[in-house]
């Protein structure tokens, strides 16, 4: 992590990291249309023990990197819910199609 000495610094790491992000969401996006096309009922899309079994790895992983589980997993939580919606949309457009 750099050491920023004035605020404008700091916003230009955020900006550098949001570019990472983005990326790396747009990828999980991905994968996740992925997931949409071969399930073949709506109801897997939502899988509460993936779920959790998600929410544990990334808790262990905030611990590892020194930062607050709490943080990581209400992140998590709200991307979760965002794929799933989206895999919900994309399982529908996929699957009633003619």
């Amino acid at each position: 992590m750099a050491d920023c000495s004035t605020l404008a610094d700091v916003r230009v790491q955020i900006d550098r990291l949001d570019r990472r992000i983005v990326s790396l969401i747009a990828e999980r996006a991905g994968y996740v249309e992925q997931a949409a096309r071969l399930k073949k009922e709506k109801a897997q899309v939502i899988d509460l023990g993936r779920i959790e079994e998600i929410i544990g790895k990334v808790r262990h992983l905030a611990n590892e990197n020194g930062t607050s589980p709490e943080l990581v997993e209400n992140i998590y939580r709200a991307m979760i819910d965002a794929f799933i919606m989206h895999e919900s949309h994309e399982w529908t457009r996929l699957h009633s199609e003619p």
